[in-house]
C-alpha cells in the first residue's frame, strides 16, 4: 500500500512538473498515468481472483493467428441470452494485458454477478501494429465473440463495448466508423462505453505541446492522425455512447465534450460522465458500490440492459 501511494504521488508531482513546464498546457492523452501504476490495492497486477458464485474463466481463446489476437471470456453462471460487454484494455497502444485485475477484477465482480458475459481481449501492440491496425483487431475480436455468443448462452443483440485509455481510444473509434467493424465481419454492436480517453482527436493534440508517446505512436502524419481520430472518423449517425472522463485531467473532458457535440450533431446520443477520479482510478474503480457504478450502470439500463 505504502509503494503504491508513493507512485501515485510521484504521478501527481510528475503532472504538476510538467504542466509547469509546458504553460501553456499539455495534451495529457490516453497513455498518461496507465498501465504502469501498480495495483490499486497492492496486490499482484493480474492473476487467478474469486470469481463470482457459478462462474467460470475461459481463458486465451484465439481470434487471430498472432499471439497477442487472445481473448478470455467469463461465464456468468446458467447464461440464457445475457447480455455482453467486451472489454478493450489501455496501455498507450504500447502495452496493457486483458488479465490485469484492475481491468477485469471488478468489472467480472459487478456484472457477472449479473448474468452478463464479460469478455476482456487483447490485441496487438505498437510497433507491431499501429493504433488503426489495433481497431482492426478489436473489430476482429468482436466478430468471434458474437459468432460464438449462441453457444456461450450470450444474446448478439446486447453487447455493450467498453475500453479504458487506449482501449477507450480504439472502441471510440469503431463507434465513430462502423465500416472498420463490418469489414472485420461484425455486425453493429447496442451502445460503448469509452473509459477516460483523451485522443478522441489526435490532430488536435499533435498540433500542440504533448506528450513524446504520441509521436512514438502516431508519427509525423497528418493524413494518419486524421484517420485515427474518432471524433474526425464520424460522418454518421452513430451507435450510443458514454464517455466517462477525469475532472482531475486536463484534456479527457473537453476531448470527450467535443466528441459528444460532433455526435449529437449526427443525430446520435453521447453523453459525458466527469468524475472525480485518477484515470487509473476510472478503470480500476469501475464496478465497485458507488455512485460511478451506478452512473455507468444507469446508461446501460437505458440501451435496455439490466
Amino acid at each position: 500500500m505504502q509503494r503504491t501511494i508513493l507512485r501515485s504521488v510521484a504521478g501527481l508531482l510528475l503532472a504538476s512538473t510538467l504542466a509547469n513546464f509546458f504553460p501553456g498546457g499539455i495534451a495529457m492523452g490516453a497513455g498518461f498515468d496507465d498501465e504502469s501504476v501498480g495495483e490499486l490495492d497492492g496486490a499482484a497486477q493480474s492473476g487467478p481472483f474469486s470469481l463470482p458464485p457459478g462462474a467460470s474463466l475461459e481463458k486465451d481463446r484465439a481470434y487471430g493467428a498472432d499471439p497477442l489476437q487472445r481473448l478470455d471470456v467469463y461465464h456468468p453462471a446458467h447464461a440464457v441470452n445475457a447480455p455482453v460487454i467486451v472489454m478493450v484494455h489501455g496501455g498507450g497502444w504500447t502495452r496493457g494485458n486483458k488479465g490485469l485485475w484492475r481491468v477485469v477484477k471488478n468489472k467480472v465482480g459487478h456484472w457477472v454477478a449479473k448474468g452478463y458475459i464479460l469478455v476482456s481481449t487483447n490485441y496487438r501492440m505498437v510497433p507491431s501494429a499501429d493504433p488503426v491496425t489495433q481497431a482492426d483487431d478489436v473489430a476482429k475480436a468482436l466478430a468471434f465473440v458474437q459468432a460464438h455468443l449462441k453457444s456461450w448462452g450470450g444474446d448478439p443483440a446486447r453487447i455493450v463495448m467498453m475500453g479504458h485509455s487506449s482501449g477507450a481510444h480504439l472502441v471510440a473509434l469503431l463507434t465513430a466508423d462502423p465500416a472498420i467493424a463490418a469489414r472485420a465481419g461484425a455486425s453493429p454492436w447496442l451502445a460503448t462505453v469509452s473509459l477516460d480517453s483523451a485522443a478522441m482527436n489526435i490532430e488536435q493534440i499533435m498540433r500542440r505541446r504533448h506528450l513524446a508517446l504520441y509521436d512514438q505512436v502516431f508519427k509525423n502524419d497528418p493524413g494518419y492522425w486524421r484517420e485515427a481520430s474518432p471524433t474526425l472518423r464520424l460522418t454518421g449517425k452513430p451507435l450510443p455512447l458514454l464517455a466517462v472522463c477525469s475532472s482531475q485531467r486536463l484534456d479527457s473532458c473537453p476531448q470527450a465534450q467535443a466528441f459528444a457535440a460532433r455526435s449529437k450533431q449526427l443525430g446520435g446520443r453521447a453523453e459525458v460522465l466527469p468524475v472525480d477520479l485518477s484515470h487509473p482510478q476510472i478503470n480500476a474503480y469501475l464496478g465497485t458500490p458507488g455512485a460511478y457504478t451506478s452512473a455507468v450502470d444507469a446508461f446501460l439500463n437505458s440501451v435496455g440492459l439490466p
